[in-house]
């Protein structure tokens, strides 16, 4: 008894050594994956021109280069990287790169203040930003994880070439030059 006592318990422990990374540090699935096509949804616009209309811009973007940013969290890192995809929007004129960034909140009315504000200090000119507040999971179809605090979803001709799903506080300096080096493979400047 003593013997298949102790066998067990070092069977466990060679498990758990063998296993890999814990579910803390595997990485998040969120969202479309590559190669699949992002759903229209609306949003309730807080900036931008459509500010205070529901709108899609998945319909509008048809099969033009597009980055969307789906968010939990007003937080500084997000903001760098908005502030980044602003910037590319100018940069990729020609592109007619499309940027958008939806937060996922069952509160609209209280976060849609804060988000022009967080707008404002993070002077964000060409990117709308809009709130979800059907389900704080995001569109139903878009099958967004409950462990992601921000989905990065790159897509050109409808279809996606690239996905970031991060939790919270993994989004930073090093994730958003990541995020950003991805951009070519959806923008190619027209001639």
């Amino acid at each position: 008894m003593n013997r298949m006592f102790l066998a067990l318990i070092l069977y466990s422990l060679c498990s758990l050594c063998l296993c890999g990374k814990s579910s803390s540090e595997e990485s998040c699935t969120s969202g479309p994956q590559t190669g699949q096509r992002c759903g229209p949804y609306a949003a309730l616009i807080s900036t931008g021109p459509q500010r205070g209309q529901s709108f899609c811009y998945i319909c509008q973007t048809g099969d033009k280069p597009a980055v969307i940013v789906f968010a939990h969290a007003l937080t500084d890192p997000l903001g760098k990287l908005v502030v980044q995809l602003d910037k590319a929007v100018t940069d990729h004129k020609k592109a007619d790169l499309h940027v958008w960034v939806t937060f996922l909140s069952n509160q609209q009315l209280e976060l849609d203040a804060k988000v022009v504000k967080w707008s404002e200090r993070f002077a964000i000119r060409a990117v709308p930003l809009g709130i979800f507040d059907e389900d704080p999971l995001g569109p139903p179809s878009y099958r967004l994880s409950k462990d992601a605090d921000v989905t990065v979803l790159m897509f050109v001709k409808q279809k996606v070439v690239a996905n970031f799903a991060l939790r919270a506080g993994e989004l930073n300096d090093d994730k958003i030059k990541e995020i950003m080096s991805a951009l070519p493979r959806i923008v190619s400047e027209k001639k």
